[in-house]
C-alpha cells in the first residue's frame, strides 16, 4: 500500500467498495481478501487502522479497522510492545468519546467491544481506570447510555470469556467484578428511580386487594400509593432500557445477595407495569435512521437522538415492560436461594401478584371478555414473559412460598385461572396449561408424602381444581367453542407426528387426568354426564336413517341441525379419548371402590362399538375401539375377580358383545385405519384380558376361518400380522387364576400347530433353489410369512416356559425350512434381512427350546456364509439392506455370547475371529456407524459376559485380593480388542465414542479393567493420553463430563504415578509450550484425589494449555521468552 496514510485510506475505501459490489467476481474477492489479510498481518498495521477509523465515514473501512484491532487484542496481545498497548488504551476510549454520537450504532458497539477486550486482558494491573471510567460514564447525564453499553459488554465479556484467558485470570476477573457489583447495582437503581420519579404521578387509591375481606388491607399493597407513569421521554426510555438490559445480564450470573435491594426490585417492577398498559394512540417517533417506526429508537441503544420532550410510543413502553420481566425471570431461575433471601422472594411474588391483578382486572360494568381483549391488545412478548414468570414461580418456588401465611395461594390460583382462560392465542393457552400441569404434579407429590392430612390439603384446593376441570372440558368441546377450535389445524403433522388439534386435545386431557388422580369421583361425575349427552345424540341418529335398495343415508338437512350434529360428533370423539385416558384410575387397589363407574363407562363403550357397525362414523368408531382397548387392564382385573364368583354373566356379556361388534370390522373391505384399530382391540382381548371362553365365541371362530381359509381376500399386512398374533396368543397364553391342570394345554397345542401349519403352508412349499420365473412371488410369500412368525414369537418372549415350548413345537418345521433357504438367498439382502430378523427373535425368545446342537448348527451356517468378501460387499453399501443384514447377524452373536454357563463357550474363538479379523478391518477406517456400533457392542458383550475367557482368576485369590500373578489366557485377542476401543477414540463419530467410553467404564466397574496388570502396564497411560488430547482438540466437547469421569477412574488406579510420572511425560510431549509453562501447568494441577477437584484440575490443564499455545503462536518470530 502507498506510504501516505491519506492515500492508503482512499485505496482501502476503493477496495472495500469493490469487494462488496454485486459485480465483483469471487476470484477478485479472494484477491482483495488476501491483500487485506496481508496488510492486517504487518507489524504496526494498527496505527494505520487508527487513522482510518478517525478519518473515514465509510462503514466497511471502519468495520475492517475494528476487526484488525479485535484480532490484535484477542490473538496477539502478548506480543504487542507495552508502549503500544498504553497508546491503544489511551487512544481508543478518546476516539469513542469524541465520535460516539456520529458513529452508526453497530460500529460504536464494535469499538466498545475492542475497549472491553483490552480491559479483559489488562484490568486492573495495566488498565487500572478501565472500570472506574465506565462507572463515570454511567453517572454522567449526557454519556450515561454509552456507559451502560460498555457496562453490559463488560459483564458479557469478562464473566464468560472465551479461551484467550487462563483459568486463574478468569477467576480473578469474576472476583473483581463481584466486588464492584454493589456499586453497579446502586448506580442502576439510581437511574431507574430518577426516571420513574420524574415521569410518574402518585395516585393515593391503593390497587385492588386479592385478600381484602372486611378490612380492605392487603399484604400485597407494598406501596403507599399506586405510582402510574403518565408518559416517558425518548431519552429517558433509551436510558432505562439500557439499564434493564444491563441488569438482566448481571442477574444471569451474580448470586442472590443483599446487593439486590428492595429499592432495586421495586424499580424493576415499576417498569414491568409498562407492559400492562394498553396502547394509547400516539404519533410515532422518528428514529436514528430517520424511519418512523415505534420501537426502533430503543432497539439500537442510541443515546436519545429523539427530540427532547418527545414521549415514547406503546411499542417502546412494551419493550421496557418485556425487559423488566426478563430481569425478574433471571432472578426467578435461581433455584439456590439463601434462607435469609426468602423474605425477598415473598416481596417479589407480592409485586407480581399486583401485576397479575392488573393484567386480569375486569371492571364490574364490563363483560367477562374484557380481560381477553386486554391481553390481546398487550405486547405478545410481554404476555409470553409473564407466562414464563408464572411457570418459574410454580415450578421452582411454590414449595418455598406456599406455607407462608402472607401469600394467599388460593387467590393466586384464581388469578392464574383468569389469566389462563383469557389467553388470546392457543399457544398462550397451552403454555398456561403446562403451568397447571406442573402445579397438579406438585400437589400430587405433596399429598403422597403427607397421606395423614391428605384431605385437608385437598379441601384447600378442591374448588379450584373442579373449576379448572370444568373449564378445560369446556375448552375442548366444539358445541361451546366451535369458531376457536375450527382454527386449529387438524391435517399437518408436527415433529411429534401429531396435528395442532391433537396436541391441543392431548395437553387438555393430561390436565383432566391429573385432576382425576386427585379428585376421582368429582371428575367422573363431571365428565360422564357430558359424554352421555353426546352419546344420546349419536345413538339417536338411527331414527334419521333412510334406507333404500342401494344405500343408507342420514336424513338431516337443516343447517342448524347439521352444525349441532357436527359439533356433537367431534365432541363425542374427544370425550371418548378422555375416558380412555382415565382408564388407569379404575384399576389396582381402587378397582372395587370405583367398579360401578368403570362398568358404566365400559358398557357405554361396548354400546357405541356395537352401534358403530350400523352407523358408520369412522372417527367415533376409531375412538370407541381405542377407548375400549384402554380398559383392557380393567377387564383383565374384572376377569380375575369373576373367576372366584358363580355368576359371570355380566363379564361374559361384555366380552361377547364387544367381540360381536369388533370382528365384523376385520375385513379387507373396511377402511384400513378402522381395521387396524379393531385388530388392536382383538390383540388386547387375547393378550391382556385372556377370557377362557374367548376362543370358543362364534365371532372369534369366524376370524379363525377368515385367516386360515380365505386367501383370496387377504388382509393388509399390518392387520394380518395383528390378527395372527391375537389368534396365536389365545392358544398360547395361560388363562389367569386357573391351575395348570385346567389350562387344556394338549388341545390348545394341537390347535396352535394347526394354525401355524396353515399360515406357513405356501412358505414350506417354496422351491429350492428359487425358481427365477416366480422369484418375486416367492419373495413376497417368504417376507410375509416370516414377518408373521417373528411377531408370534416376539409376543410370547416373556411368557412362561410352557407357552414357549408349544410355540417352538409349532414352528420347528418352518425354522428348518428357513435355515435351508438361507444360503440360497444370501445374494438377496432384502430377503436375508427378513430371515435374520426372524432368527434374531428366535434366539432372543426360544434359544432354550431350540437346544444347543441346533443353535450351533445355525451359527456355523451363518459363519460359513459370511466370508470376508461377503461381509465387505454388504458393509460397504452403507445404509443398504446388505449393511442391515450384517447388523442383524452381529445382534444374533450378541445374544449367543450373553448366554450364561458353558453352553456356547466353544464358539467364542470363532466369533472373536469373525469380529476382529473379518468385520473390524473393513469398518476400522470407514464411517459405517451402524455396523460399527453393533460390532463394538458384540466385542463388549464378549468381554463382559465371558471375562474368565481372558482372566482365569480363582475364587480364592478374588476373596483374598492378594497380589498374586494374574493368570491370563487369549492375551492377543484381548489386546486387539482394547486397541480397537482405543482407535475408536481417535475418530470423529461422537456416538461410537460415547458408547465405547461407557463400555470401558462398565468393564472397569464390574471387572476392574483399569486395575488389571496388562492394562496398567501397557495401555492405561495411552488411553489417558488419547482422552486428554480429545479434550484439547475440543472435538467431542459434548462428552466433556463423561471423558473427565473416565480420566478420573483411570488415574485413580495409581494417583501417585499419574501425578509424578504421567503428567510430566504428557506435558513434555505437548508441542508449542516452553519449559516454564510446562512447570506452571504441572504445578497448577494440584494432586487431589476427589472427583470434583480432579475435574477442576483437568479443566484448568486443558484451558491453560490451549491459552499458552495461543499466546506463543501470537508472539513475533524471534521473541525472547523468559
Amino acid at each position: 500500500m502507498p506510504a501516505s496514510e491519506e492515500t492508503s485510506l482512499r485505496a482501502l475505501e476503493s477496495l472495500m467498495t469493490e469487494f462488496f459490489h454485486s459485480c465483483t467476481t469471487n476470484d477478485r474477492k479472494r484477491e482483495i481478501e488476501e491483500l487485506l489479510n496481508s496488510f492486517a498481518g504487518q507489524p504496526g498495521s494498527w496505527r494505520h487502522c487508527l487513522y482510518f477509523l478517525s478519518n473515514s465515514r465509510n462503514e466497511y473501512v471502519m468495520m475492517y479497522s475494528l476487526t484488525v484491532f479485535e484480532n490484535l487484542v484477542n490473538k496477539m496481545w502478548v506480543g504487542v510492545a507495552s508502549e503500544d498497548k498504553a497508546e491503544l488504551r489511551s487512544c481508543l476510549p478518546k476516539l469513542l468519546l469524541s465520535q460516539h454520537t456520529l458513529l452508526p450504532f453497530f460500529i460504536r458497539n464494535k469499538l466498545c467491544k475492542v475497549i472491553v477486550d483490552i480491559g479483559r486482558q489488562d484490568w486492573p494491573m495495566f488498565y487500572h481506570d478501565f472500570f472506574s471510567n465506565t462507572l463515570q460514564l454511567v453517572q454522567s447525564p449526557s454519556l450515561a447510555p454509552l456507559g451502560l453499553v460498555l457496562l453490559k459488554m463488560t459483564s458479557e465479556e469478562l464473566v464468560c470469556p472465551r479461551e484467550d484467558l487462563s483459568v486463574a485470570r478468569k477467576e480473578e476477573l469474576k472476583k473483581l467484578l463481584l466486588e464492584q457489583i454493589p456499586t453497579v447495582l446502586n448506580l442502576l437503581t439510581g437511574i431507574l428511580e430518577t426516571v420513574w420519579d420524574k415521569h410518574s404521578v402518585t395516585v393515593t387509591t391503593p390497587p385492588p386487594s386479592p385478600t381484602s375481606r372486611e378490612t380492605g388491607e392487603s399484604p400485597f399493597c407494598l406501596m403507599v400509593g399506586d405510582s402510574t407513569p403518565v408518559g416517558l421521554e425518548s431519552e429517558s426510555g433509551t436510558l432505562c432500557l439500557l439499564a434493564l438490559e444491563c441488569l438482566a445480564h448481571l442477574f444471569s450470573w451474580i448470586p442472590l445477595s443483599s446487593s439486590i435491594t428492595p429499592a432495586l426490585l421495586a424499580s424493576i417492577f415499576h417498569f414491568a407495569r409498562f407492559g400492562c398498559q394498553l396502547p394509547v394512540k400516539t404519533k410515532p417517533l422518528p428514529t436514528s435512521n430517520g424511519n418512523s417506526s415505534p420501537g426502533s429508537l430503543l432497539a439500537n441503544g442510541s443515546e436519545g437522538q429523539g427530540r427532547t420532550g418527545q414521549m415514547i410510543g406503546h411499542a417502546d413502553r412494551a419493550r421496557l415492560g418485556v425487559m423488566a420481566m426478563s430481569c425478574i425471570n433471571e432472578l426467578m431461575c435461581k433455584n439456590c436461594v439463601p434462607l435469609d433471601f426468602e423474605e425477598f422472594l415473598l416481596r417479589m411474588f407480592q409485586q407480581t401478584f399486583y401485576l397479575l391483578q392488573r393484567l386480569t382486572n375486569s371492571h364490574s360494568h364490563t363483560n367477562t371478555h374484557s380481560v381477553k381483549n386486554r391481553l390481546q391488545e398487550l405486547d405478545e412478548s410481554y404476555v409470553e414473559k409473564f407466562t414464563d414468570f408464572l411457570r418459574l414461580f410454580v415450578s421452582v418456588h411454590l414449595r418455598r412460598i406456599e406455607s407462608n401465611t402472607q401469600f394467599p395461594l388460593v387467590e393466586f390460583l384464581a388469578l392464574l385461572f383468569k389469566y389462563t382462560f383469557n389467553q388470546p392465542t392457543h399457544e398462550g393457552y397451552l403454555a398456561c396449561l403446562d403451568i397447571w400441569s406442573i402445579f397438579l404434579d406438585y400437589l400430587t407429590t405433596k399429598i403422597r408424602s403427607r397421606l395423614a392430612d391428605r384431605d385437608s390439603v385437598l379441601n384447600r384446593y378442591k374448588d379450584a381444581l373442579v373449576l379448572l376441570l370444568r373449564e378445560v372440558l369446556n375448552r375442548i368441546q366444539f358445541r361451546l367453542n366451535q369458531s376457536q377450535l375450527e382454527e386449529l389445524d387438524d391435517e399437518t403433522l408436527d415433529d411429534d407426528q401429531q396435528t395442532e388439534w391433537q396436541r391441543y386435545l392431548r395437553q387438555s386431557l393430561e390436565v383432566v387426568a391429573r385432576v382425576m388422580e386427585l379428585l376421582p369421583s368429582q371428575t367422573f361425575s363431571i365428565l360422564f354426564p357430558v359424554l352421555q349427552e353426546d352419546l344420546d345424540i349419536y345413538l339417536g341418529l338411527q331414527q334419521f336413517i333412510v334406507t333404500t335398495r342401494t344405500n343408507r343415508r342420514l336424513n338431516i338437512t337443516a343447517e342448524a341441525d347439521c352444525r349441532k350434529l357436527h359439533c356433537a360428533l367431534r365432541d363425542l370423539s374427544s370425550l371418548l379419548q378422555a375416558v380412555g385416558r382415565l382408564a388407569e384410575f379404575f384399576t389396582g387397589d381402587v378397582f372395587t371402590a370405583r367398579f360401578n363407574d368403570a362398568l358404566a363407562i365400559v358398557q357405554r363403550l361396548v354400546e357405541v362399538t356395537c352401534y358403530g357397525s350400523q352407523i358408520i362414523h369412522k372417527q367415533n368408531q376409531l375412538m370407541s375401539l381405542a377407548a375400549l382397548q384402554a380398559y383392557s387392564h380393567w377387564l383383565a382385573q374384572f376377569c380375575s375377580e369373576v373367576q372366584r364368583q358363580q355368576d359371570q354373566t355380566q363379564f361374559v356379556d361384555l366380552i361377547t358383545s364387544s367381540m360381536a361388534a369388533t370382528t365384523p370390522l376385520i375385513n379387507a373391505k373396511v377402511p384400513e385405519k378402522l381395521l387396524v384399530s379393531a385388530c388392536h382391540l382383538l390383540v388386547s382381548m387375547a393378550t391382556t384380558v385372556r377370557p377362557v371362553f374367548l376362543v370358543s365365541l362364534p365371532a372369534i371362530q369366524n376370524v379363525f376361518n377368515l385367516i386360515t381359509e380365505n386367501h383370496n381376500h387377504r388382509l393388509p399386512q399390518e392387520a394380518h400380522v395383528l390378527v395372527c398374533r391375537a389368534l396365536s396368543n389365545m392358544l398360547l397364553l395361560p388363562w389367569p387364576s386357573l391351575p395348570e391342570a385346567e389350562q387344556q394345554w394338549p388341545s390348545r397345542s394341537t390347535s396352535h400347530a394347526r394354525l401355524v401349519s396353515t399360515l406357513t403352508h405356501q412358505y414350506r412349499l417354496l422351491p429350492r433353489p428359487p425358481d427365477h420365473h416366480t422369484n418375486s412371488e416367492c419373495k413376497v410369500v417368504l417376507q410375509q410369512t416370516l414377518c408373521v412368525l417373528r411377531d408370534v414369537v416376539d409376543s410370547i418372549s416373556g411368557e412362561a416356559t410352557k407357552s414357549r415350548q408349544i410355540c417352538y413345537q409349532s414352528l420347528q418345521e418352518s425354522v428348518q425350512v428357513t435355515l435351508a433357504l438361507f444360503p440360497l438367498y444370501i445374494q438377496q439382502p432384502d430377503v436375508t434381512d427378513e430371515m435374520l430378523s426372524f432368527f434374531l427373535t428366535l434366539f432372543q425368545a426360544l434359544r432354550v427350546q431350540m437346544g444347543v446342537a441346533f443353535t450351533e448348527q445355525i451359527i456355523q451356517t451363518f459363519l460359513s456364509m459370511f466370508t470376508r468378501d461377503q461381509l465387505a460387499v454388504s458393509i460397504l453399501q452403507e445404509g443398504s439392506a446388505g449393511s442391515k443384514v450384517v447388523e442383524k447377524f452381529l445382534k444374533i452373536l450378541q445374544v449367543v455370547v450373553q448366554e450364561p454357563g458353558q453352553t456356547f463357550k466353544p464358539m467364542l474363538p470363532s466369533i472373536l475371529s469373525l469380529c476382529m479379523e473379518q468385520v473390524y478391518p473393513i469398518v476400522a477406517e470407514r464411517s459405517c456407524p451402524d455396523v460399527k456400533a453393533e460390532m463394538f457392542e458384540l466385542l463388549f458383550q464378549i468381554l463382559h459376559q465371558n471375562w474368565r475367557f481372558f482372566f482365569k482368576t480363582s475364587v480364592l485369590s478374588s476373596v483374598q485380593r492378594s497380589g498374586a500373578e494374574e493368570h491370563m489366557e487369549n492375551q492377543a485377542q484381548f489386546i486387539a480388542a482394547m486397541q480397537a476401543f482405543g482407535q475408536s477414540f481417535l475418530q470423529p463419530d461422537i456416538h461410537i465414542f460415547k458408547q465405547n467410553l461407557r463400555y470401558l467404564e462398565i468393564l472397569n466397574s464390574k471387572h476392574k479393567l483399569y486395575h488389571r496388570k496388562l492394562f496398567r502396564s501397557s495401555m492405561l497411560f495411552h488411553f489417558i493420553n488419547v482422552l486428554l488430547q480429545v479434550l484439547l482438540h475440543k472435538s467431542h466437547d459434548l462428552l466433556q463430563d463423561d471423558i473427565t469421569l473416565a480420566l478420573y477412574n483411570m488415574a485413580a488406579v495409581d494417583f501417585q504415578a499419574f501425578y509424578s510420572s504421567f503428567l510430566p511425560e504428557f506435558l513434555n510431549g505437548c508441542q508449542g509450550l516452553d519449559p516454564h509453562q510446562r512447570t506452571t501447568l504441572a504445578r497448577n494441577f494440584t494432586p487431589e484425589r476427589d472427583l470434583p477437584s480432579f475435574s477442576q484440575g483437568v479443566y484448568r490443564l486443558v484451558n491453560d494449555l490451549r491459552f499458552y499455545r495461543l499466546c506463543n503462536g501470537s508472539l513475533p518470530p524471534g521473541t525472547l521468552k523468559l
